[in-house]
């Protein structure tokens, strides 16, 4: 009579069985540990030096902002529809807003932070596609062409969009054209941000109408908490939200302050940190999740989450930059000096560049090199005259590239008011070479997710 014998079960930890992963309890735990000083500093009413204040706040704003990310992704296992996209949206774009309209609620009541909230506004929105959208090009066309290499095939020199992406694009292009009236005005009155708000608004609703019930796809922590049951999951990620979301409200003034200070402190130029230092900080999460994409081979999945981000910058944010400011007892614009107007027309004339560029839905990897290293040039051209010039060279640059791209204009423009909308891009799978698929609808779910998640 033979017995049948039971392998052991292994033990479990003890976060696991109460429904939460050691993987995602130790990344959690690590974010606090980096936030833990800038609570205890804020609560305290601590301030050792600016640039010590600036770093302690600075690591924190960071750490909630990854925090952020993984629970606006997860919770779209169980929310859907417009309303809840734009509740999302608001949560994860909060770390960027916190910051960026402090400055402008500030300036209501002190000029001398006047300048400072258009110069963060600027300084994310070309850094999004001066060294975002070169970035995971790049590296996705790598990927590409080490799978490609693998089958003995021959290599890609382009990340190709699908079809679906001209409505994130057409919006884009009309954002990018609207926004050339502020340089024009001189200032952003409360009435043109209201119709950017109004924008991004129509924007969520029209890329709410193509939500389905299949599930979403999730990578990295996010995926962890998505995992979990119902119940857990839901706990979970609402918890991360309201802790994450204290966490950066705690911090924003004090980073966004002592930023400033440290610049006088330093003998270096105040205006140039906040606007490339702050959003390095508060967009550093939003790279990390499109760079995983293009690493997965999901090129088209990455270049789409921050073209949704490009197009929520030159909607909600701009536009909420003069409300903030009126909120803050200033009058009924936000006036904008010369080196504001220069910074707008400057980042207006790289949109317009970056628009031309994916029209046709093909980013090939001569465009994302030209476009960094244009980027790059304005970092040695400081004067206003060259910022200027370096202004019409990429308005010619552009103007070139949609002559090229001319039969695909109209139908870009289109997509964001044709009937049934396209959505948000359909953008994901495997990088697709050029001329063939644009890849599996499986992974496009993934690219909703996150351009819902960024939007």
């Amino acid at each position: 009579m033979s017995t049948t014998r039971t392998a052991p079960t292994p033990a479990t930890p003890t976060s696991a069985r109460r429904g939460l992963p050691m993987g995602l309890v130790g990344r959690l735990a690590v974010c606090l540990a980096i936030a833990l000083p800038a609570i205890v500093f804020r609560l305290a009413g601590l301030s050792v030096h600016p640039v010590v204040d600036a770093l302690v706040f600075g690591a924190a704003v960071v750490a909630a902002s990854f925090v952020l990310a993984w629970a606006a992704e997860a919770a779209q296992k169980d929310i859907s529809g417009g309303l809840a996209i734009a509740i999302l949206a608001l949560i994860a774009v909060l770390p960027e807003y916190a910051v960026d309209l402090f400055y402008a609620f500030r300036s209501g009541s002190d000029p001398e932070f006047l300048h400072y909230a258009a110069a963060n506004m600027t300084g994310s929105n070309r850094l999004l596609l001066g060294f975002g959208w070169p970035l995971v090009v790049l590296i996705a066309i790598w990927v590409a062409n080490r799978a490609l290499r693998a089958r003995r095939a021959a290599k890609t020199h382009t990340l190709n969009l699908p079809e679906t992406a001209r409505f994130d694009v057409g919006f884009l292009a009309l954002l990018a054209v609207l926004a050339f009236a502020i340089p024009l005005l001189g200032e952003i009155p409360i009435w043109f941000g209201l119709v950017l708000i109004g924008a991004f608004v129509v924007y969520l609703w029209r890329s709410g109408q193509q939500d389905d019930e299949r599930e979403e796809e999730f990578v990295g922590t996010a995926k962890r908490i998505a995992d979990l049951p119902q119940r857990a999951r839901r706990i979970t990620f609402t918890s991360l939200f309201v802790g994450a979301a204290a966490i950066i409200l705690l911090s924003a003034e004090p980073f966004a302050t002592s930023l400033v200070e440290s610049g006088t402190a330093l003998g270096f130029d105040p205006y140039f940190l906040v606007q490339w230092l702050a959003p390095l900080a508060s967009e550093a999460p939003e790279f990390i999740v499109a760079v995983l994409f293009a690493l997965r081979g999901m090129g088209a999945a990455a270049i789409g989450t921050l073209i949704a981000s490009k197009i929520n910058q030159w909607s909600l944010l701009v536009g909420s930059l003069p409300v903030a400011h009126w909120l803050g007892g200033g009058g009924g614009a936000l006036e904008l000096d010369a080196r504001q107007i220069e910074e707008f027309v400057l980042t207006g004339a790289q949109t317009v560049m970056g628009v031309a560029i994916i029209v046709g839905l093909r980013f090939h990897r001569w465009s994302a090199i030209a476009l960094a290293a244009i980027f790059a040039l304005q970092f040695f051209i400081t004067d206003t005259e060259g910022r200027y010039v370096l202004s019409l060279v990429q308005l010619a640059v552009a103007a070139l590239l949609l002559v090229v791209h001319r039969r695909d204009i109209v139908a870009t423009l289109r997509a964001p008011f044709a009937r049934g909308g396209a959505g948000v891009a359909d953008a994901g799978g495997p990088l697709p070479v050029a001329g063939t698929s644009p890849g599996s609808e499986d992974s496009g779910r993934a690219s909703r997710a996150s351009a819902r998640m960024d939007a």
